[in-house]
């Protein structure tokens, strides 16, 4: 299991029935959580002193039951900073589990002495195109939603980032990267984290499962005579570690020989010392030094 320890604004204070108990900077969130399958074993006293509760609803969906949180606040992860604001879809605008792998492909970047460009695809508000910024690449940040792009180029300027070489484009990932070939254009690195399931501007149904080997083919193309890395993040549970860490053996370890590791995301629980799992990624690299 992957994670970080290097929090200071976040923590996972508590787990119980069906629910995190979090800290976001000076807020405390409860919001539902499907992997957390243990019930009445609630123990941290900030149960009873949230400031925001999102509840399930049984017809579907969901919303917040309670909210005095403001508007939006920033939290720092080390140099990095982000503006968090709370959807309506219980989803705050990041997450944290994902630092463990900003630590690791920051690393890379900085030991590999050459410039490096990175894309990322799927880039939702920017964590991961603000830590490989911070460690020195040039970034294609691409997302299909005009104000999660928005909300990117926010995090970057907070990070002192607002000069760096990141290039935000909204557009389909898909469409963008078939472009990209056309185009000649190639890339050291590469990030994604797609989602499970969406539809289409045609209402035309995707599933990741269905879509992850054409996806791969297609963005395997994207890479560099001399690649660094590629990253893909899956929360779909029909895509085990393993099931992508062959895929990636398949498509790119043979291609370009390198590493390849796969391993569940985890945020270490104050309450007990455990590890809730929250999805897994898997990771293709050469090491450089």
């Amino acid at each position: 299991m992957w994670f970080s320890e290097n929090w200071k604004d976040y923590e996972l204070l508590d787990t119980s029935d069906g629910e995190r108990l979090e800290r976001w900077g000076n807020y405390i969130l409860i919001r539902p959580d499907p992997q957390i399958i243990w019930k009445g074993v609630a123990t941290h006293p900030a149960w009873k002193h949230a400031d925001a509760i999102y509840r399930r609803s049984n017809s579907g969906g969901g919303g917040w039951v309670k909210n005095k949180l403001p508007e939006s606040w920033k939290i720092n992860y080390g140099d990095l900073s982000f503006i968090l604001r709370p959807m309506g879809f219980k989803h705050t605008g990041l997450f944290p589990e994902q630092a463990a792998n900003w630590d690791w492909f920051s690393d890379l970047i900085q030991r590999a002495n050459r410039p490096i460009k990175v894309l990322n695809l799927f880039a939702y508000t920017g964590g991961a195109t603000v830590a490989a910024a911070k460690a020195g690449a040039a970034v294609v940040h691409v997302d299909a939603s005009k104000g999660i792009v928005a909300q990117a180029k926010e995090n970057a300027a907070l990070s002192g980032l607002s000069a760096a070489p990141i290039r935000y484009i909204v557009d389909d990932c898909k469409k963008f990267a078939e472009r990209e070939i056309r185009r000649g254009n190639t890339y050291d690195g590469i990030i994604m984290d797609p989602p499970s399931y969406g539809r289409g501007p045609n209402g035309e149904v995707w599933k990741l499962e269905d879509s992850i080997d054409e996806l791969l083919t297609l963005t395997s193309r994207l890479l560099s005579n001399r690649p660094l890395f590629f990253l893909i993040n899956s929360y779909t549970t029909g895509l085990s570690p393993l099931t992508m860490h062959y895929l990636l053996s398949m498509k790119l370890q043979k291609r370009f020989g390198g590493n390849v590791e796969s391993g569940e995301l985890g945020l270490r629980v104050t309450s007990t010392g455990g590890f809730l799992p929250c999805g897994a990624s898997t990771r293709w690299y050469f090491n450089e030094t």
